[in-house]
């Protein structure tokens, strides 16, 4: 089910603190989430591995102003500017922050501990240069809201004809284990986000999750090859438009301040 990815929220959890909303061990414990532990190695002036708090610190003096995210995909560089080696290590980890003003990014590196059914994650930032460009395919927040709309317009009525318009047994569990999540952690992003970023991150989210089951077992009755290509057409623009609007969604903080600098 989609969960909030964790560079959504390094990214909240840092453009609060640099709002001068939430302190920084606030900060570190809500970007940190269920992780075991976030440390940062590569940052300028830092000849090891830092805590999160020393980071954001070190980010601030180095002229960080906000915090974007990237979702690339293959063919799909979404939130990226280059150069190239920061690009494809943030292909190969699905995920990276780009910090505004600093002309900086970190990919995360996600390693398990403990024993299986008990284990945590603990990940390393790796910092590098990246491009102060714009990012690739980010729509604002009114884009993303309508395009989103859009296509849940244009796929449902599609969708429901080829009987995966998530029902069944297995779907409705799905989604009843996703209500009960977003219900226990009904607070999104992060001090400081219009209430607009938060609309669309829930709506991102809602559909993206519908996406998923309709892809898994729930997903009704496509059976045949052509069923399932057919489905698979569809269902792609639908998780392309959850995507941007997500970043959209996280990026509105450091859009804003663009834009007051600017």
């Amino acid at each position: 089910m989609w969960e909030e990815p964790r560079v959504g929220r390094l990214a909240a959890w840092g453009n609060a603190l640099l709002a001068g909303l939430v302190s920084p061990d606030d900060a570190a414990a809500g970007a940190v989430g269920e992780d075991a532990a976030h440390r940062v190695v590569g940052l300028p002036g830092e000849s090891g591995q830092v805590g999160l708090t020393l980071a954001w610190g070190r980010l601030r003096a180095l002229g960080a102003v906000g915090l974007r995210i990237a979702l690339p995909t293959p063919g799909h560089p979404l939130g990226l500017s280059g150069p190239p080696e920061f690009n494809e290590a943030a292909l190969d980890a699905g995920e990276a922050v780009v910090v505004s003003g600093a002309a900086l990014g970190l990919v995360p590196e996600v390693v398990e501990r403990g024993p299986e059914g008990d284990s945590r994650c603990e990940v390393l930032w790796r910092v590098s240069p990246v491009r102060q460009a714009p990012p690739a395919d980010v729509p604002s927040l009114g884009e993303a809201e309508r395009e989103l709309a859009e296509v849940m317009r244009d796929a449902t009525a599609a969708l429901t004809a080829l009987d995966v318009a998530g029902s069944g047994p297995v779907a409705d569990a799905s989604l009843a284990a996703y209500r009960a999540r977003m219900e226990r952690g009904r607070q999104l992003l992060a001090p400081g986000y219009p209430p607009r970023a938060v609309r669309v991150l829930e709506l991102a989210s809602r559909v993206g999750a519908l996406v998923e089951i309709a892809r898994g077992d729930g997903g009704g009755g496509a059976v045949s090859a052509g069923e399932l290509a057919r489905r698979e057409e569809l269902l792609r623009p639908l998780e392309r438009a959850a995507r941007r609007a997500r970043v959209a969604a996280y990026d509105a903080y450091a859009e804003e301040r663009e834009r007051q600098r600017g």
